[in-house]
């Protein structure tokens, strides 16, 4: 049975660095957590503000990063545990995305409704790199209100 547990950041990085596909640990976070299952780590969930600066309105949060060994349900059981403390911390909604080619099951079964396309796929201003961000791939915003 998956059991919730508090993780810091620096757990939570690794276990990112570890395991995770696409994706490398985060700078900072609001609070991050873990699900074990017969006391080892199966998954971390790390809770920041929005990356998007129009999302960032101080009542939104956005799960910035999860990562499961693949354990049953432990994708859902993060995502309900990270709603249910952003509700409890007083925020109104949470969002994450996910790239397009992935299912979202989790998502709609810890409650979580898909939004449509996220941008983010070309970057405007000074700073832009020379390449599209995701040149194959769309991102599709998920989100859930508190």
């Amino acid at each position: 049975m998956l059991k919730l547990i508090p993780v810091s950041l620096a757990d939570a990085n690794a276990f990112v660095a570890e395991h995770h596909r696409h994706h490398k640990p985060v700078r900072g976070h609001k609070f991050s957590l873990g699900c074990e299952q017969d006391g080892a780590l199966v998954g971390v969930a790390i809770v920041g503000r929005p990356v998007s600066r129009y999302l960032d309105d101080g009542r939104t949060l956005e799960v910035n990063r999860l990562c499961t060994t693949g354990e049953r349900n432990a994708c859902s059981f993060l995502y309900g545990a990270a709603a249910r403390a952003a509700k409890a911390l007083g925020y109104r909604k949470i969002i994450t995305y996910t790239l397009d080619t992935e299912p979202g099951v989790s998502l709609r079964a810890a409650g979580w409704s898909c939004a449509g396309i996220a941008g983010g796929k070309r970057w405007t201003g000074v700073r832009c790199p020379k390449e599209d961000l995701y040149p194959a791939q769309m991102k599709l915003r998920y989100e859930k209100y508190l």
